[in-house]
Formats: structure tokens, C-alpha cells, sequence
């Protein structure tokens, strides 16, 4: 089949109705008779050579075939999308860029990683916070241009990833000012029966941080465990206990002295990555921007 053959309005009709897995609603949304989308339906399964749905009580499942087409088509209606939105931006004189983040990562090095565009205005920007694997989707749908993380995606053909690099940061041990000022603890040694609060199990730092617990033969005492690093950032400030976290997410605490960092560990460490799509239309700011690769280091 030659790709002329390829009807891209049918594609388009199976698309919407894989997304929403039933044929009437699918059809109430396109504005179509049923009748008239199977038939279209019918004639790309033609043209590609198989099925591509399979009935499940009164849903519609996905054949091989249609997971691979609708792999394609996301694809193919996403760049679409970015491409009415990229020209819709320029025609206001804007520049629109996409950024997701996981939802572990401080909002603190969110927004210093993202200054520069936050100073251009030139620049539109959506921010969006999420899973990494369903940020990742919405990277390779071209519905985000880079996802921030604090862990590394591996390298997979099925998936054409980038994943670059931008910075490390040393783990801290911080408390109230009132209490600790002028004091300092052994991370992990010194924090036997202490009460503590901690990022959540979600988060790439736990696992380091109960592993040295363990090898050191610690037990503290925890008090709270929190995966959103907004949330954590309030808990250190308000609770009186000691917290365990990158010192970017209480930079302004510290800064005004309402905590101070009682000991550090470079055997914690938290490390931040640039994810985007290989095959993407490259925005000149976000390039500058992801060449440039601020760290955090601490």
C-alpha cells in the first residue's frame, strides 16, 4: 500500500474511537451517524489488512494491529495539535512551551530551572505536574515538549526518549532555627530515636535513606512521610521536627533562618533530568535552555 492509499480521515475516526472505546460516543462527538463511522472503520481495516477492534461485552478492545495504528496516530494527531498550537502562539506573537513535571520534585528547582523563560516575554508557558509514565505519554503524544524528573529513563527503541542530565544535589538533614541553630548530627549515625519526616516512599531518596539506616543500625523515629515536595517544604517549616530533604525545597527557609541545616549526607543524593522526545520541533528557548543544564549541586 502506498502511502496516498492511506486515508487519513478514517485514521482520524479510529483514533477517536479508540480513545473513547465506544462507537455511539465516538459518533456523538464526531457529529457522524454510527452506521457511517463502522463503515469507515471497516474500510481503513481494509486498507491496512486487519482488524482493529474486537468486542468485549460493550466495549471495544484493541486488536495488535489496532495498538500499533493507534500508536501511530497518536502521533500523527498529536504533531497535528502542536502544530495549531505552535501557529496559533506565533500569530500572537507568543511562544508556547509545554513543561510537565513528576510530582516528587521540588517546585523550588522547578522554578529555578525555568527562570529564563519566566523572564522572557516572549514566552508562554503550561505547567503541568503528573506520574512520569503518564507524563512520558503525553511527551510522546508532542502534548508536552519536556518532562523535568528526578529519575533517569532507560533507554528503549519503542519508546525514542532523551534523557539529559542537569544537575545532582547533596540531601540535607534541616530542623527549626529555635532548636538546632549551631548544631550539627551525623546523617545517618546520630539520628537514633529522633523524629523525623521524610520524603515518601515514591520518592528516589527513600530507598537510599533507609539502606543506610539499616547499614548503620538506626532507627529514628518517623513522624510523617510525604511525596509532594510542596508538602514536605511545610511540614519541615511548621512541624518542629527535623526533616530529611535537597535543601532546594526550603531554600527560602533557610534564607530567612526559620530552619537551618543540621547535617548533611553526600551519600544522598538527588539527581534531575531533562526528558524530552528525539523527534520533536525544537523550540529555540527550551534548546538554550537544556543546553545551558543548570545543577543544582550541593
Amino acid at each position: 500500500m502506498q502511502i496516498e492509499q492511506l486515508n487519513f480521515h478514517h485514521l482520524f475516526y479510529f483514533w477517536r474511537v479508540a480513545k473513547t472505546g465506544h462507537l455511539t460516543r465516538a459518533a456523538e462527538e464526531l457529529h457522524v451517524s454510527q452506521s457511517a463511522l463502522s463503515s469507515q472503520i471497516r474500510q481503513l481495516e481494509d486498507r491496512l489488512g486487519g482488524a482493529l477492534f474486537e468486542r468485549s461485552g460493550r466495549r471495544l478492545v484493541l486488536t495488535e494491529t489496532g495498538q500499533m495504528a493507534l500508536s501511530y496516530a497518536e502521533t500523527i494527531f498529536g504533531l497535528g495539535q502542536e502544530l495549531i498550537g505552535r501557529l496559533e502562539g506565533r500569530r500572537g506573537g507568543m511562544e508556547r512551551v509545554r513543561v510537565g513535571s513528576v510530582a516528587t520534585l521540588s517546585r523550588n528547582y522547578q522554578e529555578n530551572w525555568l527562570r529564563p523563560l519566566l523572564a522572557d516575554p516572549s514566552v508562554t508557558l503550561t505547567l503541568e505536574s503528573g506520574g512520569l509514565d503518564e507524563l512520558l505519554q503525553r511527551l510522546l503524544r508532542h502534548q508536552l515538549d519536556v518532562v523535568l524528573a528526578n529519575d533517569a529513563v532507560p533507554a528503549d527503541p519503542d519508546r525514542p526518549l532523551h534523557c539529559r542530565f542537569l544537575g545532582r544535589q547533596a540531601i540535607s538533614l534541616v530542623g527549626p532555627a529555635a532548636v538546632w541553630q549551631g548544631r550539627t548530627l551525623r546523617l545517618p549515625e546520630d539520628l537514633q530515636g529522633l523524629e523525623l519526616a521524610l520524603p515518601g516512599p515514591r520518592h528516589t531518596l527513600r530507598a537510599q535513606f533507609d539502606a543506610l539506616c539499616v547499614a548503620a543500625g538506626v532507627t529514628p523515629r518517623l513522624r510523617a512521610e510525604v511525596d509532594d515536595m510542596a508538602m514536605l517544604r511545610l511540614v519541615a517549616r511548621d512541624s518542629g521536627w527535623l526533616t530529611v530533604l535537597p535543601e532546594v525545597v526550603v531554600q527560602d527557609e533557610l534564607r530567612s533562618g526559620v530552619l537551618v541545616t543540621v547535617g548533611r549526607s553526600t551519600r544522598l543524593q538527588e539527581n534531575f533530568f531533562a526528558i524530552t522526545t528525539l523527534h520533536r520541533h525544537r523550540l529555540e528557548r527550551l534548546e538554550r535552555l537544556l543546553a545551558a543544564s543548570p545543577a543544582a549541586e550541593g
